[in-house]
């Protein structure tokens, strides 16, 4: 073997040169990656539109009453989109609170944890399984958290985005492990541990919505897996993620109820 400045190389081939390619020069008026994400909504990834919808609604949160601390619970925006059982029954009817309550926030920390959460599993995920598939474990896994807080506490107003982003993160653990990624070395189950002790014993944290959207994510996960990689047929995946959510819906109106509301949300 003979040293070379790529390093060692045979001594057949130490002789030959290795083209160098350049990249060309930015034409004028080209933009790099961070301008084209800022400026460019064709750019951004499901990940990246997910937050900003998240950001936007709560800076509307704080148009309208609510404080970045939280210490007023009580805007327009927050009362109108958290989740509680009676607002689906009791001659309410307002169903879109299965879905705004993944969307919106009590406090500035709230949206912050489950935004930078949502950032890391978020760019784990979607490159690895496309921007539809990501979007249909996600939202699927939103309303599978809605579910999961009207089977715990149907009384309790609930709010947050953190059941669809475990449902990301079950997604991800079923993923790693179709593709034998060690997961307690990758650290992803050590995270998921973590995330259940802290869901099992912070108070006002809401267990049915973490729950519902891991077990969704898992399903849906393994859906991905099953028919969208190994089969390439994405029909049945989007039908799997549309059963799972149709039946979410269906099991929340059911469980939905209650007489009465707490005066404080329970944060998702």
């Amino acid at each position: 073997m003979t040293p070379t400045s790529v390093g060692m190389r045979c001594p057949e081939c130490a002789s030959d040169r290795t083209k160098v390619h350049r990249m060309p020069r930015r034409a004028p008026g080209a933009t790099s990656f961070s301008d084209a994400l800022l400026h460019d909504p064709r750019t951004w990834s499901m990940t990246h539109i997910l937050i900003f919808i998240n950001v936007v609604v709560f800076l509307w949160e704080l148009g309208t009453g609510v404080s970045l601390s939280g210490s007023n619970d009580h805007g327009w925006v927050l009362t109108h989109g958290w989740l509680a059982g009676p607002y689906l029954t009791d001659g309410y009817h307002q169903y879109w609170r299965l879905l705004t309550s993944g969307f919106i926030h009590e406090s500035i920390l709230h949206i912050g944890m489950n935004m930078l959460s949502l950032w890391f599993v978020g760019r784990s995920l979607e490159p690895a399984i496309g921007k539809t598939y990501f979007a249909a474990v996600y939202f699927t896994s939103l309303l599978a958290g809605s579910f999961g807080v009207l089977l715990f506490t149907p009384d309790s107003p609930a709010l947050g985005a953190s059941g669809a982003i475990f449902g990301i993160f079950g997604a991800l653990i079923m993923l790693a492990h179709s593709r034998r990624i060690p997961l307690w070395q990758s650290g992803m189950l050590p995270m998921l541990i973590f995330n259940l002790v802290f869901t099992l014993t912070v108070p006002g944290v809401s267990i049915g919505a973490h729950v519902g959207g891991l077990v969704a994510g898992c399903i849906t996960g393994k859906i991905v897996v099953e028919y969208g990689e190994k089969r390439n047929r994405r029909d049945l995946v989007l039908a799997g993620c549309v059963a799972v959510a149709v039946i979410s819906v269906i099991g929340a109106l059911a469980v939905a109820g209650g007489s009465g509301l707490l005066p404080n949300g329970s944060t998702i």
